[in-house]
Parts: C-alpha cells; structure tokens; sequence
C-alpha cells in the first residue's frame, strides 16, 4: 500500500474530528451509565482495558492481528452485550457492555481507530504513531 493509498483510505479534517468526538460522547455516556448501572469501580478498573488483549494477535502477523483488534474494537460486541444484559436482566453484562463501550470511546477519542492489515499505525481515523519510512 503507497502513502497515498494508506492517508486516502482514512478520515481526515472536520470527519475525523466528529469521529473523535464521537467517540468521547460514547465514553461519556458509558461512564455516565456505569455509574448508574455497574458493579463498581473496582471492577470497571480491573477490566476496562482487557480489549486491548487483541493486539496480542500481532504476534501472528498483520493481518491477524488487525482482524482481532477490530473484532474487539468496534461497537458490535458491547451492543450485543449490553443487550443481552438488558433483555435477560443480566447485571455482569450490562457492566460488561458499558465498560466495554467507555474502552472504545476512549481509544476513538485519542485517534485510535480500527486498524487495516497493511500495519499497526494505519486506522481508519488516520495514521498513528511514527510514520513508517516506505
């Protein structure tokens, strides 16, 4: 993937920004939730950055290891969750969603994004980290 490819194939300007703040909305409401909802902060601690277990999946290469981080890092898994916890009054679940969404906004907020498999640093809201010397 050239330079190019890699800075057109994320969010720049005023998209990135609403994607950042969007993603420290998402953080707020989930802590806002868990301090209603949760089961503590003790365990909000010990868990909030379990997620981020995924990159181990680096270890198998790129491509691996993007296609875990995502798994992990999108909205899909807390939505589910959070839902199953609501629909069968399951409180480790709620938590678990909450704190698992608060991750994710937080991540978002500070420009991390879902990774593409051409390397770690290349995320759908734009490069992060140390430029690559291509």
């Amino acid at each position: 993937m050239s330079r190019e490819q890699a800075s057109g194939a994320a969010a720049a300007g005023g998209v990135r920004a609403l994607l950042r703040l969007e993603g420290a909305v998402v953080l707020g409401v989930a802590l806002a939730a868990y301090a209603q909802y949760g089961l503590g902060w003790g365990v909000f601690a010990l868990w909030l950055l379990a997620p981020d277990l995924a990159m181990l999946g680096y270890l198998a290469g790129p491509r691996v290891g993007a296609a875990l981080y995502n798994a992990t890092h999108s909205y899909v898994g807390p939505s589910l969750l959070l839902a199953l916890g609501v629909l069968a009054a399951t409180p480790w679940a709620v938590a678990g969603g909450l704190i698992w969404f608060a991750h994710i906004g937080f991540d978002r907020a500070l420009g991390y994004g879902l990774k593409y498999a051409a390397g770690f640093g290349l995320t759908h809201l734009g490069r992060i980290g140390r430029a690559d010397p291509w």
